[in-house]
């Protein structure tokens, strides 16, 4: 007698099933965004979610490289490359056995979409994308190995209105979701390479530092201090570095300052540097933001925001949300990146929506999205009633603003009526064989 042996249901770890309820959130929320994107001039595209491995690997992910879900190779170049594993010994080789990969971000994969179709579309360039990326991290309490990226990127306009078209953008995006009172901090890597410099930081392990600073928040100034000094930066370039932001903190915290007034007296602390663009270009941002936000969010400039990503070369923002300990959008300008593709700069930014993120405080707070139409239940039995006729009866029912659904009778139809009231059924009928002359009721919840 065969024992039978079920398979593995769950999916695999860090991964997840979506019910019909928390589908249904996020598709109102991807609506939202994706309205209120194209009311700015956005129009959407969609790239592959499968990369090749070169492509993702080439150094513009920061922390993220290690994190990428590799694609073996297949049929005989795998064979071939686990041979020539095999022979040689050396660990180097493994490389060789992936070609392609999942993609890690929506920001890489659109660099190589530019470059491959700039000839077929207008420049300069604003885009919308919304999908899955996948990155190999431990698993925890609000962080997936797949989940929804949604971005927003203008490629082809050099100089800050861009990047007041996506700060716009994006705190509109996030208003129509619900989300008041919330800070856009801003910050440019300019700066931070300047400030590091100046700090007499080796100009080769810059990004070490940014890393260390990073975690401001987290870990608080001796964090950053003991972290930088176990990396073998000189003391005296972290002694200078927490002497520049010591007295910068107690600004960063006061709420009684309006975005330019907190701008101007961080400025004023902060070490004259060789080129002006960057401080005039965020004062600039901060004086539009604070004029236009009407007190509904507010603009922050932080010295010591930096972003993960290596490919950020100009202004970088985050939007962070009272009461939470994470940020909900975050994104920046990269000039450089699409060059390696094609031999010339092409100045780019992007802002990004934590969408699993804004999903999550949504379903903390027990919102239901608005009811689009009114869902019917149109209960037939399938012994006796006949299919043209259902048919007929149900269209002639479904309309716009009404979804009709056939259901089968059951036997408890009180307690079927019930069920069907939870799962957000307004109505129903008892379909009785007359096409021409059915009855709605409502199901009262």
């Amino acid at each position: 007698m065969s024992t039978f042996t079920p398979l593995r249901a769950k999916p695999p770890r860090g991964m997840r099933d979506l019910l019909p309820e928390e589908t249904a959130l996020r598709d109102w929320a991807t609506g939202v965004i994706l309205e209120t994107y194209k009311t700015f001039g956005f129009t959407r595209i969609e790239t592959p979610a499968v990369e090749s491995i070169e492509l993702l690997k080439r150094g513009d992910g920061g922390e993220n490289l290690a994190l990428i879900y590799e694609i073996l190779k297949r049929g005989e170049k795998l064979e071939k490359a686990l041979a020539d594993t095999a022979n040689s010994g050396t660990p180097e080789f493994k490389d060789s056995l992936s070609d392609l990969g999942l993609r890690f971000d929506l920001t890489v994969p659109l660099a190589r979409f530019y470059a491959n179709n700039n000839a077929a579309i207008p420049n300069p360039f604003k885009s919308i994308q919304v999908g899955s990326v996948w990155r190999a991290e431990s698993p925890q309490a609000g962080r997936f190995r797949q989940f929804t990226q949604c971005d927003i990127d203008i490629m082809g306009v050099k100089g800050v209105f861009a990047e007041l078209d996506l700060l716009e953008a994006t705190a509109s995006a996030l208003l129509n979701l619900g989300f008041e009172k919330f800070v856009i901090r801003i910050n440019d890597r300019r700066i931070l390479s300047e400030l590091a410099l100046h700090c007499n930081f080796d100009s080769t392990r810059l990004d070490s530092v940014f890393i260390a600073v990073d975690k401001l928040d987290k870990i608080g100034l001796d964090g950053i201090a003991s972290e930088l000094r176990s990396n073998g930066h000189p003391d005296a370039a972290v002694d200078k570095l927490l002497e520049i932001f010591k007295p910068i903190q107690p600004v960063l915290a006061d709420t009684t300052l309006s975005g330019i007034a907190q701008f101007k007296k961080i400025a004023e602390m902060l070490p004259t540097f060789s080129s002006p663009d960057a401080v005039d270009e965020l004062n600039q941002l901060i004086e539009a933001i604070d004029g236009a936000s009407a007190g509904k969010y507010n603009i922050a400039f932080d010295p010591t925001l930096v972003r993960g990503m290596g490919y950020y070369t100009g202004p970088i923002f985050e939007v962070s949300v009272p009461g939470l300990s994470y940020s909900v959008a975050g994104g920046g300008r990269y000039d450089k990146m699409i060059e390696k593709f094609i031999g010339r700069e092409v100045p780019a930014c992007g802002f990004s929506i934590g969408f699993e993120r804004i999903i999550s405080v949504l379903e903390e707070k027990k919102f239901k999205p608005p009811v689009k139409f009114q869902k019917l239940a149109f209960i037939y039995d399938p012994q006796r009633d006949k299919l043209k006729d259902v048919f007929k009866a149900s269209k002639k029912l479904r309309t716009e603003s009404v979804a009709v659904s056939l259901t089968p009778k059951k036997k408890d139809m009180k307690k079927q009526i019930d069920q069907l009231g939870e799962q957000g059924y307004s109505s129903f009928v008892v379909f009785k064989g007359d096409p021409d002359n059915v009855e709605v009721k409502s199901i009262s919840t």
